[in-house]
């Protein structure tokens, strides 16, 4: 499954309707995002069970303030509306592996609510 675009109209509804979201807040003109983009990308194929959104900062300031992001590249995780995991800073692909994998094993049900860096 490849990346879809969110933007402040679909953000909520796609973290409420879907079971693990991953989501990238990124802008045009940062290098480290442009160096993560193929990355996450990359995993969005690998993992067609996830869906990976991207967010614009630049073009969806407003979700990205409501958001709290302060720093791009950072990736936020959602496993059934809730955020377990938001972080700043390029990964490398074998990192964004292991929270895939974590992500998928986390019991937000029986209470676990966050994912280890």
């Amino acid at each position: 499954m490849a990346t879809v675009t969110l933007n402040t109209q679909d953000f909520e509804k796609t973290l409420n309707d879907n079971e693990l979201v991953f989501v990238d807040f990124w802008a045009t003109w940062c290098g480290p995002c442009r160096a993560f983009g193929p990355i996450f990308e990359q995993a969005s194929n690998e993992n067609p069970d996830i869906v990976f959104g991207k967010v614009d900062i630049d073009e969806n300031q407003d979700l990205a303030v409501a958001a709290g992001i302060q720093a791009v590249p950072t990736l936020l995780i959602a496993k059934k509306g809730q955020v377990v995991f938001k972080q700043a800073g390029a990964l490398r692909a074998s990192d964004l592996d292991d929270l895939i994998k974590q992500a998928k094993s986390l019991d937000v049900d029986a209470g676990d609510t966050q994912l280890s860096e």
